[in-house]
């Protein structure tokens, strides 16, 4: 107990100053491993260990597809064809946000990535139409969540790595729940639009349909391309995410011809940095992880949510409220690497089915970058959207909800996460 309070009371202090993520995990480690006197030299192997994994390559590779898909002029060409397809609807724009964060989501694997690739985009254009900004905003800021449920995520590696289980199975299982959750926020921006009068004075065009298809289908190759090599077992997800870096690369300089020397370069330099930063996060949460288990906290953390669930049930709620209490205040990775060794034994003692958990883990705690106070996406998208923070905040609270109900209708009935996993395995 006392291990458990100086680990959690250290990293909460380090985060209320506004130390970044990374560095208040480390903290909070180094603190602990002073505290019951460990070599500091065991910390320093935990971290090291932690990234030296030929899984985890999938992360800077699919980092890179993503960055070169959309400098590579992929993403503005997917925005056209989301656009041809259900920009008639009332609130037609904001239907294009969720049907191309759909899209681009099987390109990237990151939610940032998704908010600011279509934001940049669109929270622009829909301004010059007279959408409201804050709506536009709140909008993109949760369509940007998606990124992380539909495959390639790079949640769900983390995820994998940690829980020992397959990443195919996991890119498997978040598919229908990432179209069910885009599908949920449109028909909300169906009726809002509805009520609010935002009505779309576009007439649906075949032929542009057409033509704008023809213009994104490299871009509409990719997921096919990852997917289908996976499941197939051509390569590894690991492999995929190089196959995927190397035809975004192919893609921009060949064939789109947008890619050139110099901002190849700002890319590549662009994705190091977020590599850099995601793995630092994902070292230093390890080494979180590995010092709660070594001392007992996980044993001590996950012996309460069994005594206190009772059955599978409770324990899922339960698990959700601390995965929605997480999610407002940590990184998704970070999280991911802090949760799942407390979490998941009791989840298998009670008969749950890891690959289900995880699908619930990585949508839960992805809805935290669209919650105050430190979600990334809002801060995105407002930055964008030139509206403040909490001008945002109004608009987002319906799109919360819904994407919460959706957690739920996934949680509770497994068979929908679970269908494609047992259909390819």
């Amino acid at each position: 107990m006392s291990v458990a309070l100086v680990l959690f009371g250290s990293l909460v202090a380090g985060l209320a100053i506004g130390i970044p993520i990374a560095v208040a995990i480390g903290m909070s480690v180094l603190i602990s491993f002073l505290f019951v006197d460990m070599p500091l030299a065991a910390m320093a192997q935990r971290m090291y260990a932690s990234v030296n994994s030929f899984t985890l390559l999938a992360i800077p590779f699919f980092m890179l597809a993503g960055s070169l898909m959309e400098t590579g002029g992929m993403s503005r060409r997917l925005v056209r064809f989301a656009n041809s397809i259900v920009g008639t609807l009332a609130g037609g724009l904001a239907h294009v946000q969720v049907l191309a964060s759909c899209f681009f989501a099987a390109l990237s694997g990151s939610s940032p990535a998704t908010t600011a690739a279509i934001g940049s985009a669109l929270i622009p254009e829909m301004k010059r139409k007279g959408y409201p900004p804050e709506f536009s905003a709140a909008v993109q800021s949760i369509s940007g969540t998606i990124g992380t449920i539909i495959p390639p995520s790079i949640p769900m590696v983390v995820y994998g790595v940690v829980a020992n289980e397959s990443i195919g199975k996991l890119f498997a299982a978040g598919f229908i729940p990432g179209l069910i959750y885009g599908g949920s926020f449109m028909v909300l921006i169906y009726f809002i639009s509805k009520k609010r009068g935002y009505v779309s004075a576009e007439k649906f065009s075949g032929k542009e349909c057409w033509v704008s298809f023809k213009e994104a289908i490299w871009a509409l190759l990719v997921p096919i391309i990852i997917l289908g090599g996976i499941y197939s077992g051509i390569f590894t997800p690991t492999e995929a995410g190089a196959v995927a870096a190397v035809y975004g690369l192919f893609a921009g300089v060949v064939i789109y011809k947008e890619l050139n020397l110099k901002n190849i370069a700002d890319v590549f330099a662009k994705s190091a940095t977020n590599t850099a930063m995601v793995l630092l996060i994902i070292s230093a949460s390890s080494a979180f992880s590995w010092i709660m288990t070594v001392k007992g906290v996980a044993s001590l953390v996950g012996g309460w949510f069994a005594a206190m669930s009772g059955g599978p049930v409770i324990f899922l709620l339960l698990a959700i409220l601390l995965l929605l209490f997480m999610g407002c205040f940590m990184e998704t990775i970070a999280s991911v690497l802090i949760v799942t060794p407390v979490l998941l034994p009791v989840a298998k003692s009670l008969a749950i089915d890891p690959i289900l958990f995880g699908i619930v883990v990585v949508m839960t705690l992805s809805l935290g970058m669209s919650t105050p106070p430190v979600g990334e996406n809002l801060y995105i998208a407002a930055s964008i959207a030139g509206i403040s923070f909490e001008d945002l905040l109004k608009n987002i609270w319906p799109f919360i909800i819904a994407a919460i109900l959706v957690i739920l209708l996934i949680t509770f009935v497994p068979g929908i996460a679970l269908f494609l996993p047992n259909l390819f395995y």
